[in-house]
């Protein structure tokens, strides 16, 4: 069972097929002229970490597909993308591989 490990908690969460669960980061509160924004005007992240992945898509050959990204990876995802969720205090973005728009380097 792939455990994902919050800052304050601990989760146990198991993606299905090709999922993966994303850790957001945290919205920018600052604008790059110094401009203070709040909450209501912080637009929605679209990178994050991977903190827990499925086993990947099964193939019409029986056999399962290997995922590209691995568990600590900082991608990129589609702004829209995904299913958001709740543990506690900490939110997570639930996605699919094919969501995925790019790895961080």
């Amino acid at each position: 069972m792939a455990t994902a490990t919050a800052k304050k908690t601990k989760i146990k969460f198991r993606p299905m097929d090709d999922r993966v669960l994303i850790e957001p980061c945290e919205a920018s509160e600052v604008t790059s002229g110094g401009i203070i924004l709040p909450d209501a005007a912080r637009e929605k992240p679209q990178r994050g970490t991977v903190v827990a992945m499925g086993p990947g898509k099964m193939l019409d050959s029986g056999n399962r597909g290997e995922l590209s990204v691995s568990l600590g990876d900082e991608v990129f995802y589609g702004k829209y993308a995904g299913t958001e969720v709740d543990f506690g205090t900490e939110q997570y973005v639930v996605i699919r591989e094919s969501d995925i728009l790019a790895i961080v380097d």
